[in-house]
């Protein structure tokens, strides 16, 4: 009985795996549509592929979530993406989680797609497509994503996730930029279809992201409210919350946006905190200092500032509290906030480009140019090159090259002037307190040195002795040997770099910009310091050595005078007129007076300060300034201009005006090199004359039409950089904005798209020919044939080159018959020629490139 019970037990197991294997068989097949294969493939697909599909896929989202950084300063996108112009070959990935996810897709629909007589058994292959839908969709591909999504509406229509797959079909199409597209799709799906609340929520939150790309911004307002309302994930509602208080806030209604910022501040913990602080950040912004309680608000601000959990955030903290201590007219405050900001190390480079900027501004208010000049370089370095906030900065900062210039040199030539006017007595007293002073600095240095010295071979032998073990010095501890990583942990270390920061920077205070000169050192100290940079030790230490370096001989101190008169009179005039700051003219103006100018700057200062003081309101200063002139310069054109301000001189034609309109007659004559000669000579002879950039623009346009494109930019940024308050000023900074830009295309236009043509013939200025006796046969020639309307002008192409051109073609077959044609007739003109459309003539002569076009041809 005992040996039959085994038997049976083991005969058991047999029939029982066989009958597992049948079944396993029988339901592997995926052309059989059985209960038992229809099942057996949808739980094989369901919770073994596409469950490790729907993981990778999740896992490569959270991977791009975490790589994504919002810009806060800017509209949030609707969907939290950050897509790259990298291009992905095929068959590539930008990531290895999505191609996971998609040959997960792909291997559910091959291994377990059950499509009989034209259809799909399998009910979970819908899903396979969605997921690889979404999967080529998060890789940036959106193309192959929208033909999975197309699929799925076209083989699947009763599909459970039909709804989705339109919602990302949208998505696809909104990536894609086909925007309205997206919009008709989205509204049909909301008005006709039942929609559960998530897929309303993003279906409605797609419309929105649709309707902000196409600029319809009030129509998003309504869906981000909807998506907000019916989402289920708080992160969600918290974004679409923040960019409707973004919208709101573009079209001035704060009350509105601070609702809607106020139910991102209601979620709190369940979101992430950034989204939490800068909804906190956008209200502060909102705050109406008229309206407000100011003390309130200011506690507000304290409590964000001091809460442990924003110390990730303290740099747009303490930005906004600068904007309000800003607005609220307390700018030293402010100013202490935003160095707080700078001092944050915030990796945010667009608020440190806002911090460096406004300081900028702010030092630029206060007339401190040079200050300025630098927080503007700090500003550019952390701007995209060549962005427009870039430009504007570096139009800021070359306006103030001028200024800074001439301020060094009128600080640097007063100095030495100062140590020139010194008695030998009283220099030498100057000099020895200085090299006494230099002294005391080299002992306090020597003496670092020497104490760094000591700890470095203590800290050696130390280390020789201690071979084992070693003592912690941050907790009293032994620790393993071994050098100490960390810098400030090796005494040796930060003694020497103390005493490196020393030699090559001197003793410099702990504050903002220290690497600028040291405020607390006079200017002469300065230009002392730049005279003996090579000198040795000991005469480093010699006062007579320093007086040595003064200058004697009159030829070189009317040189320095002659200069510092100079940057004075250029100080004035461009404090007065760039930057209307008349109380600074006037003192640059008034202390050149006072400095014995050459004559030619003399009567210009006199009528700079007159215009000065009448912009000022100080009237007896005009009147005793106008009298000066009048008494002291009858024949002079300010006064005639002071005399009879409305006549404008136009009769003179010694005048301006005269002048100007003589030199436009050479220009229209096309004298190019003549135009900029005579406007070189007129720009100096009228410095600071209304007339001036009227001759530059004309300069610059003789220089283009001579030199082409690059000196005609070069010429135009100049006008708009020096002239900003003038209208010439005013339409080169308008040209560089929106002319410039077209005019950089260089290359050439497919001749056979272009309706005009020209027939060219070249002629060296050097080489003897007359080509105004060919210009008079050719326009003969052109006479007497009537069949075509045609003319002919002679251009100059540069300063070797004259064109003779034929113009009024209309195609390129109909210019080289005619030049061909010339070459039968009675004047038999053989001369080589070149036949080009318009649009091409017009890129040669801007950017003179022929011998370019010729090549190409």
């Amino acid at each position: 009985m005992n040996l039959i019970m085994p038997t049976l037990t083991t005969s058991f197991r047999i029939i029982v795996l066989v009958c597992f294997t049948s079944i396993l068989v029988v339901g592997c097949s995926r052309k059989k549509d059985k209960f038992l294969n229809r099942n057996f493939h949808a739980l094989g697909t369901k919770y073994n592929i596409l469950y490790n599909g729907n993981i990778a896929l999740e896992k490569g989202r959270e991977s791009v979530d975490d790589a994504y950084t919002d810009n806060y300063w800017d509209l949030l996108e609707v969907e939290r993406m950050q897509v790259s112009d990298d291009i992905v070959l095929p068959g590539q990935s930008k990531n290895k989680d999505f191609e996971v996810a998609e040959e997960k897709a792909i291997k559910a629909v091959q291994k377990h797609g059950m499509n009989i007589s034209g259809k799909e058994k399998n009910p979970q292959v819908d899903e396979a497509y969605l997921l690889l839908g979404k999967a080529r969709y998060y890789d940036q591909r959106f193309v192959p994503a929208l033909e999975a999504f197309n699929y799925i509406l076209y083989k699947y229509p009763a599909s459970d996730k039909i709804n989705q797959a339109k919602i990302w079909r949208e998505k696809a199409n909104i990536r894609l930029e086909n925007n309205e597209l997206a919009i008709k799709n989205l509204k049909r799906l909301i008005n006709r279809e039942e929609l559960s609340n998530q897929d309303l929520a993003d279906a409605s939150a797609m419309l929105a992201s649709a309707y902000i790309n196409i600029k319809a911004k009030d129509s998003a307002l309504t869906q981000l409210a909807i998506a907000a309302k019916n989402t289920k994930n708080n992160n969600q509602k918290a974004r679409y919350n923040y960019i409707r208080g973004q919208l709101y806030n573009e079209f001035g209604k704060k009350d509105s946006a601070n609702l809607a910022f106020d139910k991102v501040i209601e979620l709190h913990r369940k979101v992430p905190r950034a989204y939490y602080i800068n909804a906190h950040l956008a209200k502060a912004n909102n705050f109406d200092l008229n309206k407000g309680n100011k003390l309130e608000f200011q506690e507000y601000l304290t409590k964000m500032e001091e809460n442990r959990e924003n110390r990730p955030f303290l740099d747009k903290i303490y930005f906004q509290i600068a904007e309000y201590h800003k607005a609220n007219g307390s700018d030293t405050i402010a100013e202490a906030y935003y160095n707080k900001s700078l001092r944050t190390n915030s990796q945010d480079s667009y608020l440190k480009s806002l911090d460096y900027s406004t300081l900028g501004d702010m030092s630029f208010d206060r007339s401190e140019y040079k200050k300025a000049g630098a927080y503007y370089d700090s500003t550019m370095t952390n701007l995209t090159l060549n962005s427009k906030p870039y430009r504007v900065i570096k139009r800021k900062r070359d306006n103030l090259e001028d200024v800074i210039f001439y301020e060094d040199v009128a600080q640097v030539n007063d100095s030495i002037l100062y140590l020139v006017n010194l008695s030998q007595a009283e220099r030498l007293n100057y000099f020895e307190a200085f090299t006494q002073d230099l002294k005391e600095k080299a002992e306090a240095r020597k003496e670092k040195e020497e104490i760094a010295q000591r700890l470095n071979t203590g800290l050696a032998t130390a280390n020789n002795i201690n071979s084992g073990t070693s003592i912690d010095p941050r907790r009293g501890l032994t620790s393993a040997p071994g050098p100490q990583s960390f810098y400030f942990y090796n005494q040796t270390t930060v003694a020497f770099g103390r005493n490196e920061f020393l030699r090559i920077w001197g003793d410099r205070s702990l504050k903002d910009n220290w690497r600028l000169s040291n405020s607390n050192t006079s200017n002469t100290n300065q230009q002392v310091n730049a005279l003996v940079a090579g000198a040795t030790e000991e005469e480093l230490y010699d006062p007579e050595f320093y007086i040595s370096k003064i200058p004697t001989e009159g030829k070189a101190i009317d040189s320095l005078i002659r200069d510092r008169n100079y940057a004075y009179y250029q100080l004035g005039v461009i404090y007065k007129e760039k930057f209307k700051e008349l109380e600074l003219a006037k003192s640059k103006l008034n202390t050149l007076l006072n400095n014995d100018p050459e004559e030619r700057l003399i009567l210009p200062t006199k009528y700079h300060l007159y215009q000065i003081y009448e912009g000022l309101g100080q009237t007896q200063e005009a009147n005793i300034a106008k009298n000066d002139i009048i008494s002291n310069y009858p024949d002079s054109r300010y006064a005639e201009l002071l005399l009879n301000p409305k006549s404008q001189l136009a009769k003179d034609q010694n005048s301006p005006e005269s002048l100007y309109e003589k030199v436009y007659e050479q220009f229209l004559s096309q004298n190019y090199a003549s135009v900029i000669e005579q406007s070189d000579g007129y720009i100096k002879e009228f410095d600071g004359d209304m007339i001036v950039p009227k001759f530059e623009i004309l300069k610059a346009s003789a220089r283009g039409r001579l030199y082409g494109f690059e000196a005609y930019k070069e010429s135009i940024n100049y006008i708009a950089l020096n002239y900003p308050n003038a209208e010439e000023g005013k339409k080169a900074e308008e040209i560089m904005e929106v002319v410039i830009p077209v005019l950089e295309q260089k290359g050439f236009t497919d001749d056979t798209l272009a309706k005009n043509f020209n027939v060219i013939y070249q002629f060296g200025n050097n080489s003897g020919e007359d080509s105004d006796a060919f210009l008079k046969k050719i326009q003969e020639e052109i006479a007497d044939i009537r069949y075509f309307e045609l003319s002919a002008t002679k251009d100059v192409y540069d300063k070797n080159t004259t064109f003779i051109v034929i113009h009024g073609f209309n195609d390129m077959g109909g210019a080289v018959g005619f030049a061909d044609l010339l070459r039968e007739r009675k004047s038999k003109i053989i001369r080589p020629y070149i036949a080009i459309s318009s649009p091409n003539y017009e890129t040669v002569q801007l950017h003179k490139n022929l011998d370019e076009y010729i090549k190409a041809q």
